[in-house]
């Protein structure tokens, strides 16, 4: 997943700009990229994979000038992209995953358009084709709507251009985009954590497949969005910051009561000490906590100026060297003590096991007991970048060996009142040595989120595709291709 980050104002932008875009540094680890226009575009990319979007970018500032700019955290491709094309130069940053990419870049091959970009897999960069389709259309909203039909997967976007910022939010509605105001000053962003330092308050979340133009004189609705909207539910247990809301419900008050349903189903154990996994356990195990009139406290700390997130980068190395550096056992809290550790999920497993489980037995923990704030992940995600194949994914390890191989349907599985699912937490409670493992039902994590559960992406747990794809096609055959 990526962050955008746009603002159109009748002063310099570059401060905003910066600051805005900083603040989506939880949603992308590869490339920050921020693109400015006064009379002319100047756009500036870092790989910020080793290093803090604020030390890559502070400096440039001084030459980013204009009044209008957007910007972005990427999880793998470098943008925004520069396009000139026949309604005029523009810059666009995207979010999304186009899961069909290899099928349109030979089409458009074929039509005789060329690719100049390569994408952080090798092959071409998705924000470029994504430009390379909207420059397809009539116009620049013609040209969003001609990508949006011609996708597989999801695809929100930033394009900025004289007339201003051209905002689409993808037709699912998986990713969440909005727009604020500060006086005459306008920003939209995939955050609504990025305003409130700003002094910017939120006018509006875009329907998905809304597409507006944002100016100086304020919002200008181009495309009508659609009455469906399957936002993706890891936005809320994971993806998302604390402070930040969409669709107007706020990600720590989820998470809050995401704790408080697992505490609920505990009435069978007693512990001593609750503790988060930093940082996106935190809030769940805040709930926990509140539930279950148990201490809250910190066994596993977060060394937070050096490390960030162990589950986006794309290499295997670099997550479990993340996972294994940022988190310092502190043996005062944990020596003795029975304690539930509350994480937003359970993906695949290793760093879990490896580098938290591990370090508080060797602290002297007397009991682990693991909660994830989420069901067992059971399928890849197909609307974004992040997991890409099954087997990467602890529950579909677990059922390999319980079944001695790979199966297509794994509905029993999914059924978390079945023996099939009690055998499989059981498999991955002894993979991670911990005590007990309890995981969250899809039940009460769809009611702790607040929407209607056809108003969600819960794709990665069901394996059944959001309404509005509603396409015909083998589920786990298309998962393990690892496209």
């Amino acid at each position: 997943m990526s962050g955008l980050f746009g603002i159109v104002s009748r002063n310099e932008c570059s401060d905003v700009l910066f600051y805005g875009t900083d603040y989506h540094s939880h949603l992308g680890t590869q490339f920050g990229g921020l693109a400015v226009l006064e009379d002319d575009f100047t756009r500036q990319i870092h790989n910020i994979g080793q290093s803090q979007f604020k030390s890559k970018f502070y400096e440039d500032r001084a030459r980013l000038r204009g009044s209008k700019g957007i910007g972005v955290i990427s999880a793998l491709d470098e943008q925004p992209i520069y396009l000139k094309s026949s309604f005029g130069p523009f810059c666009i940053a995207t979010d999304g995953y186009i899961d069909n990419a290899r099928e349109l870049v030979d089409d458009l091959l074929a039509k005789g358009l060329s690719f100049s970009e390569v994408g952080g897999n090798r092959f071409v960069n998705l924000t470029e084709l994504a430009a390379k389709l909207i420059t397809r259309g009539k116009d620049i909203a013609d040209g969003i709507e001609h990508l949006f039909e011609s996708i597989d997967g999801s695809c929100s976007l930033l394009l900025l251009h004289k007339d201003g910022i051209y905002a689409a939010r993808d037709r699912m509605g998986y990713s969440s985009l909005a727009v604020a105001r500060r006086g005459d000053e306008w920003a939209v962003a995939s955050e609504t954590s990025a305003f409130a330092n700003l002094g910017f308050a939120v006018e509006e979340y875009l329907e998905p497949g809304e597409i507006v133009l944002v100016s100086e004189t304020g919002i200008r609705r181009l495309r009508s969005g659609g009455a469906s909207n399957n936002i993706c539910a890891f936005l809320w247990i994971y993806t998302g910051f604390p402070t930040s809301s969409y669709e107007g419900i706020n990600v720590e008050t989820v998470r809050e009561r995401c704790g408080q349903c697992l505490a609920r189903r505990d009435r069978d154990i007693e512990v001593d000490v609750v503790a988060g996994i930093p940082d996106s356990g935190i809030g769940h195990a805040l709930g926990y906590a509140m539930e279950s009139k148990k201490p809250f406290r910190r066994p596993l700390v977060k060394y937070t100026p050096g490390y960030g997130r162990s589950y986006t980068p794309p290499s295997q190395d670099t997550r479990d060297l993340v996972a294994k550096m940022k988190l310092i056992p502190n043996a005062e809290v944990i020596k003795g003590n029975r304690i539930v550790i509350c994480e937003d999920s359970i993906v695949r497993g290793t760093q879990l096991k490896n580098y938290t489980v591990r370090k508080l037995w060797e602290a002297g923990a007397r009991e682990v007991h693991a909660r994830p704030a989420c069901p067992p992940l059971m399928f890849p995600c197909r609307f974004n970048l992040s997991t890409r194949s099954a087997d990467e994914l602890a529950a579909r390890r677990a059922i390999r060996a319980i079944e001695g191989r790979d199966i297509d349907d794994v509905s029993e599985y999914t059924d978390s009142r079945s023996d099939k699912y009690k055998a499989m937490v059981d498999w991955i409670a002894r993979d991670l040595e911990v005590t007990t493992l309890r995981y969250q039902t899809l039940e009460d994590m769809v009611a702790a989120i607040g929407l209607a559960k056809e108003k969600l992406c819960l794709y990665c747990w069901t394996g059944e595709y959001p309404a509005p794809w509603n396409r015909e096609r083998d589920v786990c055959g298309a998962a393990a291709d690892g496209r």
